[in-house]
């Protein structure tokens, strides 16, 4: 799951969302410094990565992807996965994913001083170009992959990813809309974090 996914799952609980946030850029066990809500959205993190990635329908999706991505297709499935839920997020939540998505900026900057350093580097550029509200359409999907490309390892194959998103979409939305809600299950359960 990207960023969008991870932030809806942590609930209301600003500390527990910033947590999540983080959850890459922490590594190890190095968050003992952090307040204990923080810590518990670090873990949460880490237990929404695991759960997706020995979900079958991650292991569906990215089949599709791997002819373009090779070992890195599971990193786009997760984009993918935020595009879907940003397209349909009225089907997960009552509240303005416009909204949403500011109320998050707003509380990130209020707690500036907590991010990591890496994180506080993109955190300007994410709300400058309204990233996580932008998934929502495809030219928002192309852009997050193109920068996700030119920062890290991911091949440069953006034009793949999107026309197989347009080609399947109907496909990954099945396969969407049958893991996320056995993920919110999942963090209701074990995590006692309830969505809206």
């Amino acid at each position: 799951m990207n960023f969008l996914a991870h932030l809806y799952l942590s609930g209301p609980d600003v500390d527990i969302r910033l947590g999540n946030f983080i959850g890459d850029y922490v590594k190890g066990r190095s968050f003992s410094g952090y307040p204990e809500k923080v810590q518990k959205g670090i873990i949460l993190h880490r237990a929404i990565d695991s759960f997706t990635d020995k979900h079958n329908s991650t292991h569906e999706c990215i089949k599709i992807l791997r002819p373009g991505y090779g070992r890195y297709a599971g990193v786009v499935v997760d984009i993918v996965f935020d595009h879907i839920l940003a397209n349909e997020w009225e089907k997960y939540s009552k509240y303005d994913l416009k909204a949403f998505t500011r109320s998050f900026y707003f509380q990130m900057i209020r707690k500036y001083k907590m991010l990591p350093e890496t994180v506080r580097k993109f955190l300007p550029f994410m709300i400058h170009s309204n990233r996580l509200y932008s998934y929502r359409t495809l030219d928002g999907f192309s852009r997050a992959l193109e920068i996700m490309s030119s920062v890290t390892s991911l091949p440069n194959n953006t034009k793949f990813a999107v026309e197989a998103v347009e080609q399947n979409y109907d496909l990954f939305s099945a396969h969407f809309n049958k893991f996320f809600p056995e993920m919110k299950a999942f963090v209701l359960k074990e995590y006692g974090i309830e969505q809206g």
